[in-house]
């Protein structure tokens, strides 16, 4: 990842709300794929059928080797789960979505952890609570406030609510590249640990804002398809995430679908 911070001009603004958009789509896609009985792959192909029949790209399919347009993640899965043939989703479970799309040189980035038929009580206040910490957050992204602002309010609100947030994994810029400057963490950094420091929100910066929670322990290992990422206590898991343009006002959801609960 490239230390510059890339401010956008209005015309690379417009092309970022384009790519959103699609990425905002495909992530409702992916949520009405979730049907108990539908393998993680047929998930996928519903997301990569809908990004490429709106004139873009899915930007994961082999992004550092990974073999699929979208990560779908189950239960205690938190990340880049490998859509599989062999996984299939059952009522109970909670899937998340991530996913990326590219249009005319730019990227919207997005995701989503949603239930499949009735979930545990457990289960549906952590879906609740990490998409709520990212509201949350989205207070602070405004002109003025820092980077570690953001990740200050997405630990406290969801500390507060008796869940952790994972520290290996952060948000990030975006724009021609998936994963840009600066990193965005979900947690409170200390002091000097951030790589490219603690820069301040300004007009023009677009960036990724994700919660990954856990409802257990906040570690996470990797599993031996050197991608998904688990919760170490196996506990639940759960993911939410968009794409947001800093204004000189009201930040800018670009990746907000028509769909609400996306």
């Amino acid at each position: 990842m490239s230390a510059t911070i890339y401010i956008k001009s209005p015309h690379e603004i417009e092309l970022m709300r384009q790519a959103a958009k699609i990425a905002a789509g495909a992530r409702s896609m992916g949520r009405q794929a979730v049907r108990d009985g539908l393998t993680t792959h047929q998930i996928d192909r519903a997301v990569h059928e809908y990004i490429v029949k709106s004139g873009a790209t899915p930007s994961c399919l082999g992004y550092e080797g990974f073999p699929a347009a979208t990560c779908v993640s189950v239960n205690e899965e938190v990340i880049h789960g490998i859509p599989s043939r062999k996984r299939t989703v059952h009522n109970g479970d909670i899937v998340s979505i991530d996913l990326c799309a590219t249009y005319k040189g730019f990227v919207g980035d997005c995701a989503g952890t949603y239930a499949c038929g009735e979930v545990s009580a457990e289960a549906q206040k952590l879906i609740a609570v990490t998409r709520q910490a990212f509201f949350e957050a989205l207070q602070f992204a405004r002109p003025g406030y820092r980077i570690y602002d953001i990740g200050v309010a997405v630990q406290n609100y969801v500390e507060s609510n008796g869940f952790s947030v994972v520290r290996d994994f952060v948000g990030h810029g975006i724009g021609r590249g998936m994963h840009e400057a600066p990193e965005v963490p979900n947690y409170r950094p200390e002091r000097g640990s951030m790589r490219g420091g603690n820069p301040r929100l300004v007009k023009g910066m677009t960036i990724c804002i994700e919660p990954m929670v856990c409802a257990g322990d906040w570690h996470v290992e990797i599993l031996k398809d050197d991608w998904t990422v688990v919760s170490v206590d196996r506990s639940l898991a759960a993911h939410y995430e968009n794409t947001v343009l800093i204004t000189d006002g009201e930040p800018e959801i670009l990746t907000m679908a028509d769909d609400l609960w996306a």
